[in-house]
């Protein structure tokens, strides 16, 4: 982790898209300070591993019939992100699979095949799910419907999670459907409750690795981890859908699917760098950049969270007005077109915020 880069970074930042606009903005308020989650009920939930060649203890015999879950939360804490954990194959799940197989020289085929069930073998002791108990500090987390137009949306002083669903599900980077099935008869989720899970992990956190403890607090609640390699240089594909992320011995270590661009608002291919990271950023909202909305709008400046149009973090470029970020809605990633922008989950936003450096090339291709 870039500890002096990270919390140099942006410290001031309103962001617009309309080719994502991005920057800093000496005049303009301080982000309002995130809801913590409290370092206990984030330990309290995070993965607990057994040792190699120990048998799991917090599975389900269940979990036999899950096999692709299986792959996805060994994978994604691999680096290697599926997309939202639902142990079905799908675009996100192909691009994991293709990337694992690249950093392990094994033939590309973005299937699971012999040769990588093998390869996936040493991690057969790490159960589909686990259990655990939603925090009691959960229950001080206020959850407030958002409204659907922006001059509303502005006078609130967070874009919060709307619910303990929400929340649950991005914290092991699912959906309420998922949690939904993996608890059948559960009406409600409650601070207490026990609950299945996908076995998500890479969640372990340093604090003392973290000065910005809004960001601290960013990472329990998307259960990201400190410990995370450094990322020499990064690829966006547009066609493929994918960002690639190496190593100084340009061995790839990551990979996400992503969202980039539209016939509007092309993904701008060239090679560029990374000029900083903005935690928890506000938005501006500047109608004059979007194609898709009238002029006549008013320009609002909504506050930050996950909610936000631009999620928990944007990673700014030296392209003036783009960047990469997360999104409040994870289930359209690699779906649907973007303002211009790189566009993530906010879980694999985050992760990737703690690998990149103000040293880090990017390059955007089609």
């Amino acid at each position: 982790m870039h500890l002096k880069f990270m919390s140099a970074a942006l410290p001031l930042c309103l962001l617009a898209l309309g080719g994502c606009d991005a920057g800093t903005s000496p005049g303009s308020e301080p982000a309002p300070r995130a809801a913590a989650e409290g370092d206990g009920g984030a330990d309290a939930m995070a993965s607990r591993d057994p040792a190699p060649g120990q048998k799991a203890t917090n599975g389900s015999p269940e979990d036999k019939a899950r096999p692709l879950m299986q792959a996805q939360v060994v994978m994604e804490r691999l680096g290697f992100g599926p997309g939202i954990i639902d142990g079905k194959a799908g675009l996100s799940f192909t691009n994991a699979l293709e990337g694992f197989q690249e950093s392990r020289d094994l033939p590309v085929t973005g299937e699971l095949d012999p040769a990588t069930r093998e390869a996936l073998a040493q991690w057969d002791n790490i159960p589909a799910t686990r259990m655990v108990t939603i925090p009691a500090s959960w229950g001080e987390t206020p959850f407030t419907a958002l409204p659907k137009g922006m001059a509303e949306q502005a006078k609130m002083t967070r874009l919060g999670y709307e619910g303990m669903a929400e929340k649950l599900a991005e914290r092991f980077h699912t959906s309420p459907g998922v949690l939904a099935e993996l608890n059948p008869g559960v009406a409600r989720y409650t601070p207490g409750q026990q609950l299945r899970v996908p076995n998500v992990g890479a969640d372990a956190i340093d604090a003392t690795q973290v000065e910005n403890k809004d960001w601290l607090a960013t990472l329990h609640s998307l259960g990201v981890g400190t410990d995370q390699p450094d990322v020499a240089r990064i690829v966006v594909d547009e066609s493929e859908g994918w960002l690639k992320a190496y190593d100084d011995d340009d061995k790839l270590v990551a990979m996400f699917t992503v969202t980039t661009g539209s016939q509007y608002d092309p993904l701008p291919i060239g090679d560029w760098k990374v000029k900083g990271v903005a935690y928890n950023p506000p938005f501006a909202f500047d109608p004059e950049l979007f194609w898709d909305v009238p002029d006549s709008a008013e320009k609002q400046r909504l506050p930050p969270g996950p909610n936000g149009p631009v999620g928990v973090v944007w990673i700014d470029l030296t392209k003036d007005h783009y960047g990469i970020h997360g999104t409040p809605v994870p289930e359209t990633i690699g779906r649907t077109e973007s303002h211009g922008c790189v566009r993530l989950t906010n879980w694999d936003a985050a992760r990737l915020a703690e690998m990149v450096s103000g040293s880090t090339k990017v390059e955007f291709r089609k």
